[in-house]
């Protein structure tokens, strides 16, 4: 397909000649030709793909009892270096979550032994979450699951080098949409 006609897509390229983004974009070929759908293919693309892996790594965290949004948590608070403490707004603003979502993980990840909850020295009002020594375990082993599932996702249809120019190409039109 001739990328720079309106009503056109991207062509097939490896991989599967001919997917369910596919289909979608040449049904709007055909009602509506004038339409230039390849930003329909990309994001459409990427929004499936999003979905599928959300499933495959939400299975990999299932066995160590955490869900995504959970060890997002921990691995955010393990990301930020040792002493692994963060304000509840901090984790709000990165994981870009409700503070009343935030308020639900915290409760649960508490309950769990994963993360304790402390005033903040520096400020009366406000507090600090701190990831436990057994949180530090917990991450540290399901994050190595979840890269496994998305490393597995990438060999079986990427080069090393495919990867790496895909990472390019999403970040900088993640720099421009954001």
């Amino acid at each position: 397909m001739d990328t720079k006609t309106p009503g056109t897509a991207l062509g097939p390229g490896p991989g599967p000649a001919h997917d369910a983004v596919d289909a979608i974009t040449d049904q709007w070929a055909v009602v509506r030709p004038d339409l230039d759908t390849v930003p329909m293919a990309v994001f459409g693309r990427i929004y499936r793909l999003a979905n599928a892996m959300r499933g495959r790594v939400d299975k990999a965290y299932a066995p160590y009892g955490l869900t995504l949004g959970e060890f997002d948590v921990l691995a955010t608070l393990r990301r930020s270096g040792e002493p692994y403490t963060l304000s509840p707004r901090e984790l709000t603003a990165t994981l870009m979550i409700t503070t009343g979502g935030m308020t639900g993980r915290l409760d649960k990840l508490e309950k769990a032994g994963l993360v304790t909850r402390s005033p903040d020295p520096h400020d009366r009002r406000g507090l600090r979450v701190t990831l436990t020594e057994h949180g530090r375990e917990l991450v540290d082993q399901s994050v190595a699951a979840g890269l496994a599932q998305q490393r597995a996702a990438l060999e079986g249809a990427l080069s090393e080098e495919e990867a790496a120019q895909l990472a390019g190409l999403l970040r900088k039109l993640l720099a421009t949409t954001a």
